[in-house]
């Protein structure tokens, strides 16, 4: 997921809410794993992404966990902005993977198309967006990506 200079504005409060999402707690990536399984473990640096869909599972749970530093270490550091910015109403609703190109342990750049669900101030809507993936140092890091819609 890309840093979005425009973000919605709300402030319904919701469930899966930052500090609500513990170890235990189901993955908000909607793999059926617990978060300490899934994402945590890529959050902590216990493991690395293999793939280019494992590490926009695991972005998208760091937006909903508003974990920045992730987010940014992950991030290519040609594209990588100074910060990231989270709208504290904004609350994200589920992950939907809707196409992978590339991106496993034999591939050296990845897409993955998906199309994130938020509510905004009680009203739902998505993001739908075409990430590409590439290996910086060994690892995949996020490069770019195009809004669909």
């Amino acid at each position: 997921m890309s840093r979005r200079t425009s973000r919605p504005h709300g402030s319904a409060p919701a469930a899966g809410a930052p500090g609500r999402i513990t170890q235990e707690s189901p993955c908000p990536c909607g793999l059926p794993a617990t978060y300490g399984a899934c994402c945590g473990r890529l959050h902590s640096g216990a493991a690395a992404a293999p793939t280019c869909e494992a590490l926009m599972r695991s972005r998208y749970t760091a937006f909903v966990v508003r974990d920045a530093g992730y987010l940014l270490r992950t991030w290519h550091p040609e594209t990588r902005p100074p910060s990231v910015d989270f709208d504290p109403a904004l609350r994200w609703k589920g992950l939907d993977i809707l196409d992978t190109t590339e991106g496993s342990a034999f591939h050296a750049t990845g897409t993955v198309t998906f199309r994130a669900h938020f509510t905004d101030d009680g009203r739902a809507d998505s993001l739908h967006e075409q990430s590409r993936f590439v290996r910086h140092q060994g690892a995949w890091v996020y490069a770019t990506a195009v809004f669909v819609d």
